[in-house]
């Protein structure tokens, strides 16, 4: 192949997304931002600019189309968190800070709604429904390894410090919301190390 044909190859346009793509990105924007509850499926075709049968071709239901929505919102989430252990690696405590770091600057954005996984669960207390069952499963792996870090870290009750960590965390993704820029979310990392530290010298 010739140099030429590299270079209009590169120039090539990259085809269009795909209207199950459109209306995913679509929704995971109106979900996030106004809630699932909030936002109809007729809102969701229309600034997508496809046919309701088109997204019914893709997910049968709105439910499916919420679901589908919070399991890309978890591998984007487990990415920021993989992203700040694999900063500090063979170091707990500094994996946890460097993500929670990120947390409070989040949360004062002005557009801060929150974590997704968080505000479904408030959305469908029916434990069944398929949103809530991709939150509970988000919310119980970083239990897990919140646990798990606070074990390799040589905490004396590895469990409770877990625990204290994801109620911090949780705290945080609420307070940002109700409070803003300035709000006690900025101080996150700070109030999650000195737990840290006070549970390490028992």
């Amino acid at each position: 192949m010739s140099s030429d044909n590299k270079f209009d190859a590169s120039l090539s346009v990259a085809p269009p997304p795909k209207a199950a793509d459109k209306i995913l990105d679509v929704a995971r924007d109106l979900f996030y931002r106004e809630g699932i509850r909030a936002i109809g499926v007729d809102e969701i075709v229309k600034r997508a600019g496809v046919t309701k049968p088109s997204l019914y071709r893709s997910f049968p239901s709105k439910d499916e189309l919420a679901a589908s929505y919070l399991r890309k919102y978890d591998l984007e989430f487990w990415e920021r968190f993989d992203e700040a252990v694999d900063a500090h690696p063979g170091d707990p405590r500094a994996q946890i800070i460097a993500f929670l770091t990120r947390v409070g600057k989040r949360t004062q954005k002005a557009d801060y709604r929150g974590c997704g996984m968080t505000n479904a669960a408030v959305e469908y207390p029916e434990r069944g429904h398929p949103a809530r069952i991709v939150s509970e499963n988000n919310k119980q792996e970083l239990r897990r390894r919140l646990r798990a870090m606070a074990a390799a870290m040589g905490a004396g009750d590895s469990d409770t410090l877990g625990d204290g960590l994801l109620l911090l965390i949780e705290g945080a993704y609420i307070s940002g919301q109700l409070f803003g820029r300035g709000g006690p979310a900025a101080s996150v990392a700070r109030n999650a190390d000195l737990l840290i530290e006070a549970s390490l010298k028992k």
